[in-house]
């Protein structure tokens, strides 16, 4: 009878751990999906049309809805050859609590050599869960904080 109850305990304990993965491997992952130079561009755009819809400053930090708000492209222009690349997304904020997230960039070396070019750098993230894209979403990046609107 004892060798029974353990048997049931060892059941239970494995139909909890294989909650637990199957339930983290629903989450979307915290790093970065993709990252590439440029700027993104939207599904179903013309050639060259890139992911911003209206007016930016060159040099700000620029965020992006793609693949129906499934994922979130962050821009950030630095050097060609030393880019300033996203590395894991954080929500701050949830939906409804100020739909706010914050990006953590790669740490280079800080006597990395580097050319003094401004140019585009890409990187995508899966959409937290605990954001959603039917209010604005602020990113907080590189001391500035970008609104992506309503998608």
């Amino acid at each position: 009878m004892a060798t029974s109850v353990r048997l049931r305990r060892a059941g239970l304990a494995a139909a909890a751990l294989a909650s637990v993965f199957l339930l983290a491997a629903c989450a979307p992952p915290t790093r970065a999906a993709e990252n590439y130079p440029g700027e993104p561009v939207v599904e179903h755009a013309e050639e060259g049309e890139h992911a911003d819809e209206g007016e930016h400053e060159e040099g700000a930090p620029q965020a992006a809805w793609l693949a129906q708000g499934g994922q979130l492209a962050v821009t950030i222009w630095g050097s060609s050859t030393c880019p300033v690349v996203g590395e894991s997304i954080e929500v701050v904020e949830p939906a409804g609590e100020g739909n706010r997230v914050a990006i953590g960039l790669v740490e280079r070396p800080a006597d990395e050599m580097c050319t003094m070019d401004l140019v585009p750098h890409t990187t995508v993230f899966w959409t937290p869960m605990n954001v959603t894209t039917t209010e604005p979403l602020v990113v907080e990046v590189q001391d500035a904080e970008v609104v992506v609107p309503i998608k």
